[in-house]
């Protein structure tokens, strides 16, 4: 059983909040919003996002002293609680995700690994709002954040539906489940079958009786590989480069190491590379077997669509070829080549050298997400890198004084979303309170 079943409410600084009367719940996850008309107050903090990081900072906002509603409001633009964990596929249990990092204060416990990831962090997350009364208001979809700089460089944060709050800092943490991204490979357009992003993915059921090319190098495209398997769906898995398959322990050691490496990058002011980039795909049991199979092999880099199929550059003349897998060449001796699938179709044209086209009904793409920050756009933070200049403490921002990302760049990963929410949340105190010392400053006072 977890843990965070039936604990009692309390405030992150461990009082009560009473200040304001929830509506038609003791929870504030379920405050109607409809009755929150826009805060003309200056707030200390808004927080964007209810997610892991956004939690995070919620908790350490609190426990500096800050209060719920009066200086702190929480805005996520889900229906409940979750964050993206929320919208992931039934069929990805909680034993086959990573691991989620324990939230401050309330340890996830240990959960069924068979349970729905998506079940179980809902759960979690929805326990640790109540359990210390943070101040989530949802669904509210932020629409633009802008500074106004005669109201003492303080921000306004607009939802889409118009309501508004003014605030003295930002911490967003609206991570990237919001922005899908599709490379361009030519035929893309032209393609007759149906084509889907992992944000849309709902069961491997859907595509019985189908050929799906699932296009990615990462640990989704290869949960998907085996997802759509079980469901006695053919698969074809086509990679970029080869696997980036790791026999590293996914530990803290590890952590730091993926988090310096990404850091080295937002620094400079470069978009952060994709997760596998920076993480490796985990080469444990489960997949090695399904290696081992001859299923979970990449069939070559996609070079482009066709109406009806995909050409690859990794089946050869004959759709027998096995390009090279990275460090799960090892596994893949004689007898496990000769498990490999045979693709259908026929040789094609690629210059001097040999591509295969395989016919598919379905393209699945499994190629990743980026920074979900088009509400930043009105602050114009984005370097000529392409990713935002952050300091060295990861999360803030260095050429908008205020305003603190985290689940972005090097924490984009619960562990170092639950870390950076704790940094932003500090230095979102600390320039919150410089901001009221600047204030009062200069304000003169009435002559006599």
């Amino acid at each position: 059983m977890s843990r965070f079943a039936g604990r009692t409410r309390v405030t992150a600084s461990g009082r009560r909040n009473i200040r304001r009367p929830l509506a038609a719940s003791s929870s504030v996850t379920h405050l109607d919003p409809a009755t929150a008309e826009s805060d003309d107050r200056m707030l200390d903090v808004v927080v964007i996002g209810a997610g892991q990081a956004g939690l995070s900072a919620a908790h350490h906002l609190l426990r500096s002293g800050l209060r719920a509603w009066d200086d702190v409001v929480v805005l996520d633009a889900n229906e409940g609680p979750g964050g993206a964990w929320r919208h992931r596929w039934d069929s990805l249990t909680l034993g086959d995700v990573h691991g989620i990092h324990d939230l401050p204060g309330l340890p996830l416990g240990t959960p069924d690994p068979a349970e729905p990831a998506s079940r179980v962090v809902a759960r979690y997350y929805g326990a640790y709002e109540s359990t210390f009364d943070l101040p989530v208001l949802r669904p509210v979809a932020v629409a633009s954040v802008e500074q106004r700089f005669e109201e003492h460089d303080g921000f306004v944060v607009t939802a889409r539906d118009g309501r508004s709050w003014r605030t003295r800092a930002v911490v967003n943490a609206t991570g990237t489940w919001d922005s899908p991204w599709v490379p361009h490979y030519p035929g893309i357009e032209t393609f007759r079958g149906r084509q889907l992003h992992t944000h849309d993915f709902t069961a491997a059921t859907d595509f019985r009786g189908r050929r799906v090319l699932v296009v990615g190098g990462g640990t989704s495209a290869a949960q998907f590989v085996l997802d759509l398997d079980r469901a006695g769906v053919e698969t074809v898995w086509t990679a970029r480069t080869a696997p980036r398959w790791t026999s590293r322990s996914f530990d803290q050691e590890w952590g730091r190491a993926v988090e310096a490496s990404v850091s080295a990058r937002t620094t400079r002011g470069l978009s952060p590379h994709s997760v596998v980039a920076a993480t490796g795909l985990p080469l444990t049991g489960m997949y090695a077997r399904a290696i081992r199979s001859g299923l979970l092999v990449s069939r070559g880099p996609l070079l482009r669509l066709t109406p009806a199929g995909a050409v690859l550059a990794g089946p050869g003349p004959d759709g027998r070829g096995v390009p090279a897998q990275g460090e799960a060449d090892r596994l893949l001796d004689d007898a496990a080549h000769a498990r490999v699938r045979v693709l259908p179709g026929h040789a094609a044209e690629n210059g001097d050298a040999d591509a295969w086209e395989v016919p598919v009904d379905v393209v699945l793409w499994a190629t990743g997400f980026r920074a979900s920050l088009g509400h930043l756009s009105r602050l114009h933070l984005r370097e000529p890198g392409g990713g935002i200049m952050m300091g060295t403490d990861a999360v803030t921002v260095a050429k908008q004084p205020g305003l603190f990302l985290v689940g972005y760049g090097a924490s984009a990963s619960t562990l170092g979303a639950t870390r950076a929410g704790r940094r932003a949340a500090q230095a979102a105190v600390r320039y919150a309170n410089a901001a009221k010392t600047e204030t009062e400053d200069s304000v003169e006072p009435a002559s006599a």
